[in-house]
């Protein structure tokens, strides 16, 4: 008999949540919850969605785990939030480790973590809780993820990297080896971190200028 999941969050994480957890993991989802204020409709893929003051009256953490399926805002303080709330109210948070990502047996990783498909986890790595992989990620090896950090897309994190809670890191960026991200850090799209980066930095990448030639000009495309 599968687990009982509930997954805190309605907008698209939460729908991935459903799809990822619902195809591959050992879990059952049967219940969605949000704080009251942001309930649009009584149901979502086709589940009741319940307030969160309400859930544990509802879907008790003694036969119920929960999943918070919320993204990067304020560099992650919402999820952290939503995270500590539900661990207060006694739940179990799942994790979800795609089985198309490559993790080595033995990996560290906290509850509460979304890998997706295509990631490559070396050995020796540590993930912290609370931690997002979008698809596609290169976490070197001996490296450290601490807590509630989301890290997106074809992102390069070399080997013997710490990377502080609550960063966010962005599609393509590259860290190189043998640095250390201080917490709350934004690293943007495309950067390149060659460095230590103290914390509460904001680092932007440069975006590519237009052309002052139209595309219509082309003449091998």
């Amino acid at each position: 008999m599968k687990k009982k999941l509930v997954i805190f969050g309605s907008d698209d994480m939460g729908e991935l949540a459903h799809f990822y957890f619902s195809n591959d993991s050992a879990y059952e989802v049967v219940a969605f919850t949000l704080d009251a204020d942001f309930i649009k409709e009584p149901t979502f893929c086709g589940l009741p969605v319940i307030p969160f003051a309400q859930i544990v009256e509802k879907f008790p953490p003694e036969s119920h785990d929960m999943f918070v399926a919320l993204g990067y805002s304020k560099v992650n303080a919402v999820r952290k939030e939503k995270y500590l709330a539900a661990k207060a109210y006694g739940y179990q948070l799942a994790s979800y480790v795609s089985p198309k990502a490559t993790v080595y047996a033995g990996t560290a990783i906290g509850d509460n973590c979304f890998i997706f498909e295509d990631n490559t986890v070396q050995p020796f790595v540590n993930i912290g809780s609370n931690v997002t992989l979008w698809s596609g990620n290169h976490i070197g090896h001996h490296s450290t993820i601490k807590d509630h950090t989301f890290i997106a897309s074809h992102v390069v994190v070399s080997g013997r990297v710490t990377v502080g809670e609550q960063c966010f890191i962005g599609v393509n960026a590259t860290l190189r080896d043998h640095i250390t991200v201080g917490e709350r850090c934004v690293i943007g799209a495309g950067v390149l971190l060659l460095g230590d980066a103290e914390a509460d930095g904001l680092y932007i990448g440069q975006a590519s200028a237009r052309s002052a030639v139209p595309s219509s000009r082309l003449k091998k495309i």
